[in-house]
Formats: structure tokens, sequence, C-alpha cells
């Protein structure tokens, strides 16, 4: 059964996509779930009419995204941590911290977007990536400083 994703889903692809999947999972999940609808002819002519829309909105968030990247690029966030002997840190500096950081500095950014490997546990500077968007991704310098 084809049918036209209403929104990104990982699995099957991205929003305005015709894609053939079981009759079964379209009718039983997608459907209900308004994930997606059938790919008719009547609806053939609204998914062009929404891909247009989509197409739009996903290039004013890509812009947006770019210009936040571009503001990110040139901020650096200083964290200061408690360490213990040999500048060995108690704790780490997660996603939240970084977040905090740089909030203070007024850019609200949610901790979900910031990636780290793994917690930060020594002391230095860190460079940060910040996935903004699918296709936009910034660098933020983090300093991790004793107290």
């Amino acid at each position: 059964m084809k049918v036209i994703l209403k929104q990104d889903f990982d699995t099957l692809g991205a929003a305005g996509e015709i894609v053939n999947v079981k009759a079964g999972y379209a009718r039983n999940f997608l459907l209900p779930r308004q994930i997606a609808y059938e790919a008719t002819p009547g609806n053939m002519k609204k998914y062009e009419e929404e891909n247009k829309r989509i197409s739009y909105q996903k290039n004013k968030e890509i812009k947006k995204a770019e210009h936040l990247a571009g503001e990110l690029e040139k901020v650096s966030c200083t964290i200061a941590v408690v360490v213990g002997e040999e500048d060995k840190l108690f704790g780490s500096v997660t996603t939240q911290d970084i977040a905090t950081s740089l909030e203070e500095k007024g850019m609200e950014i949610d901790k979900r977007k910031i990636y780290l490997e793994e917690p930060i546990k020594a002391l230095g500077i860190y460079t940060v990536p910040i996935r903004l968007h699918s296709e936009v991704t910034a660098n933020v310098k983090v300093w991790v400083v004793k107290k």
C-alpha cells in the first residue's frame, strides 16, 4: 500500500515522501496516528500542494538554523568545576551543563541537540557539536576550568 508521510519518520523517510508499506502497518499504525495518509489521486494533489509548503518551511528552518550556527560559532562557554588531586573532576560536564552555560550567554539550546559521545571528565578545551537541524551542525568551544 502506498502512503504519503505527513511528518518525518525515522524508519520510513521524510515528510512528503511517498513510501510503500504493508497494508496492515498503514491501517493499524500510520493512518490512525496521522503520520501518513493513503496515496489516492485526490491525495496526490493535496500532496503536491503540501510538498510546496513543506519545502518552503524546511528552507526557512534551515536558514534560521544556519544563522544560529553562525552566532554559536562565535561563542565559547566556560564551565568552572570542582577538582580534586591531580586535577580530576568530581563528576563530569554533561549536555545540561553546556546548555545552562549557553543560556547564560543568551543562546537557548535544547540539551538534546548537544552531542557528546561521552561526558567530559577532564579539564581542557573541547569542541562540542550542536545539531540545530538535520543538515546544520554548529561547533562550540567549551572551556572546562577549575573553580
